[in-house]
């Protein structure tokens, strides 16, 4: 028979490892979030662009590039960190237009405290912004990704305001949800205690985008503004937010008489991509429909073509007054 109590010593000198172990991973958490923050107040003060202006009762940051042309005011997909410099390549082929990107909250330099991200809070900010930074009418809605819905909403609640929509493989009524399960707490997590800096910094790629088009001061700001706006509140209430959504559109066309243009990548997509933008552009008396070979990221990679696509689809769209 085994004597009462053998083993508790190997059993608390196992609990104490445990516990020195746990310990020591807190301190380096705590230490490492800590870190994060000071990097991040730094670099904020150091990487600016752009206006911010007070919408309700935070900050939007919008930046404008161009003085004459028809304007464009463009707007990114979800989860983008740095929306400015996101669409830099494609800014840069854009010549001869005023090009005004709308940072919304959660994004960019735009504050992470926000109202439910609801279609309708998103696209009267929107609208609010373009008012208050002075964007004369009619503008030209172009959007990637998520912001296809928010065109789709925008062009119905203010169509005497929008000139024409150019749509970079944007989201469509009907189709799967992409947003479905993105808005977990473990993000922010991640971004909080420098793990995401972390990564970053050893793996630069993950926070990159793709192709030669981004200069290295673009490339660098966009790694370190990944850092800070990783899964903060405001995005993540989007991802949630992103079924209520898709239902507010889902029977939603564009006006009959409201030109719209849409790029779709060729191949990698979900089932029905291109036939639901083809339906789209059936509700209206002038649309197009471009296919690029490219990720979904196609102004990262296609800026040229994208920018000579939207001269030609624009000729003759009026100037604003």
């Amino acid at each position: 028979m085994r004597p009462p109590g053998r083993d508790e010593p190997a059993t608390r000198r196992i609990l104490r490892v445990v516990g020195v172990a746990l310990a020591s991973v807190i301190a380096l958490l705590l230490v490492s979030t800590a870190a994060n923050a000071a990097l991040e107040h730094n670099e904020r003060a150091q990487s600016s662009y752009g206006e911010r202006i007070r919408i309700g009762d935070g900050f939007l940051n919008v930046y404008r590039e161009g003085t004459t042309g028809p304007t464009i005011v463009m707007l990114t997909g979800y989860g983008m960190a740095a929306p400015a410099l996101d669409f830099a390549p494609l800014i840069r082929e854009l010549d001869g237009y005023r090009l005004v990107v709308v940072e919304g909250f959660g994004y960019g330099r735009s504050d992470t405290d926000a109202p439910p991200r609801t279609i309708e809070n998103i696209t009267s900010e929107l609208h609010a912004a373009l008012a208050e930074v002075g964007v004369d009418e009619p503008y030209v809605l172009m959007g990637h990704s998520i912001a296809g819905l928010y065109t789709l909403y925008y062009a119905n609640r203010y169509r005497d305001e929008v000139a024409a929509v150019v749509g970079i493989d944007a989201s469509v009524p009907g189709q799967i949800n992409g947003l479905a399960g993105a808005g977990s707490p473990l993000d922010a997590l991640v971004a909080k205690t420098g793990l995401l800096r972390l990564a970053t910094t050893i793996m630069p790629s993950i926070a990159e985008p793709e192709g030669d088009a981004f200069t290295a001061r673009e490339r660098e700001q966009i790694r370190l503004m990944t850092n800070w706006n990783h899964g903060n509140a405001a995005v993540a209430d989007e991802a949630n937010q992103g079924a209520r959504n898709f239902a507010m559109v889902e029977d939603l066309t564009y006006p009959e008489d409201l030109p719209v243009l849409s790029f779709v990548k060729a191949e990698g997509n979900q089932p029905g991509w291109r036939e639901l933008h083809e339906i789209q552009l059936d509700a209206v008396d002038r649309g197009e429909l471009v296919e690029l070979d490219g990720g979904h990221y196609l102004h990262w990679t296609h800026s040229a073509e994208i920018a000579d696509e939207v001269g030609e689809f624009l000729n003759g769209v009026p100037e604003p007054g």
